[in-house]
């Protein structure tokens, strides 16, 4: 059975880092942020620097990737911050019914090791107010959104 791993967790919390430890064959993997690297190390410039003109190709090279692993029939990740419960069943709503759908859910790590997980990324900062806000809104994920299963990484 094919499957869709949605990727729950506000910045820094370990998804990407999940994603480059799973021994997955045959996946897609839709990542906004991945997008924005390739941009940045393809002109020489940091994350922050390409961000702004980056961020709507990267949510459009999301989307392809998404319908290219529908169309496909092949397992997909879907490495973004899907911080909301609206969000993510309007997100589910694209995928086929007969796939099964996970969650993997990253709990936000204490304000010390967060700050340092930050921290180390050279280049790539979020406002303050912004990761405020998502820590706030985060909303544990539930099976009544659509998931078959919710993994607590």
């Amino acid at each position: 059975m094919t499957t869709v791993y949605m990727l729950v967790g506000v910045p820094a919390s370990g998804k990407s880092t999940w994603v480059a430890n799973q021994k997955f064959e045959d996946v897609i993997i839709a990542s906004s942020d991945a997008y924005i690297d390739t941009v940045a190390a393809k002109s020489g410039k940091t994350y922050n620097q390409v961000f702004s003109s980056a961020i709507g190709y990267a949510q459009k090279f999301v989307d392809a990737q998404v319908q290219t692993a529908i169309n496909l029939d092949k397992t997909l990740v879907w490495d973004q911050t899907n911080t909301t419960a609206k969000g993510r069943k309007t997100k589910l709503g694209r995928i086929p019914k007969e796939w099964r759908k996970v969650c993997v859910f990253f709990a936000t790590p204490e304000p010390d090791e967060l700050q340092n997980r930050l921290d180390g990324r050279i280049g790539k900062s979020i406002p303050k107010d912004v990761m405020k806000s998502m820590i706030q809104h985060l909303e544990i994920p539930t099976v009544s959104e659509g998931f078959d299963e919710i993994i607590f990484a």
